[in-house]
């Protein structure tokens, strides 16, 4: 794991944007596509809108989600209406974007009939993800329901976790987030800071975030 520490979030945001849309580049100059899977959340809101504006074959990126509440895309809890408005326009909106969802099937069958649909995005070419102050990322909840069979080895492409008292989720599994070709963490604030600390020190079940940390660039800002 290697941590970068910025002054401030504005900071970060502008460097972490370009270290992602060079990473994209760098991709597309040798694979007739770059997968790019990205978070939901409010953080990572200013990034995509300076990713957005950059000048890159969008076209040839294949956009999709770490994870996604199981709502439609109406729903003001949906990551993919997010992505939608503060990633995907200007000169992003000729990128491809893979949705979650689908209507009139649970997480769980929701999730099997996606899953086939992702082989051929992987690995991924570039990750960005999230963590919350109980160590979860992507939707990899401690105590949640499906996390072990997410943190299995040959787990599903998409799994289906119910954590205790929200929405029903889908995930990309712990073997797919920790196959990505680059993989960069955002976080903010001290108490996530302590939390990455204490993940290092605990097993995925404990700390879902710790399946993910061999080559993972961490950028964090107060």
């Amino acid at each position: 794991m290697k941590l970068i520490e910025y002054p401030d979030r504005e900071l970060l945001a502008m460097q972490l944007a370009d270290t992602l849309a060079s990473e994209l580049r760098k991709c597309l100059l040798v694979h007739p596509f770059a997968s790019f899977a990205v978070p939901g959340g409010t953080s990572p809101g200013p990034i995509f809108d300076m990713m957005c504006a950059t000048d890159l074959d969008w076209d040839r990126v294949h956009v999709m989600l770490t994870d996604e509440r199981w709502v439609d895309e109406d729903d003001p809890q949906s990551n993919a209406a997010l992505i939608k408005k503060r990633l995907l326009v200007d000169k992003a909106a000729t990128a491809a974007f893979m949705p979650y969802y689908r209507a009139g099937l649970d997480a769980t069958a929701g999730a099997a009939e996606v899953a086939g649909s992702l082989k051929g995005e992987m690995p991924i070419s570039l990750l960005l993800l999230g963590m919350g102050d109980d160590m979860h990322t992507a939707s990899l909840f401690p105590g949640a329901e499906g996390l072990q069979a997410a943190l299995a080895p040959g787990a599903p492409l998409l799994c289906a976790v119910q954590p205790e008292g929200q929405t029903a989720r889908v995930t990309l599994p712990a073997h797919a987030l920790r196959g990505a070709m680059a993989k960069h963490l955002l976080i903010y604030g001290d108490a996530k800071r302590t939390a990455l600390d204490r993940a290092l020190h605990l097993p995925p079940d404990k700390a879902p975030v710790a399946s993910v940390l061999n080559d993972l660039t961490v950028h964090w800002a107060a």
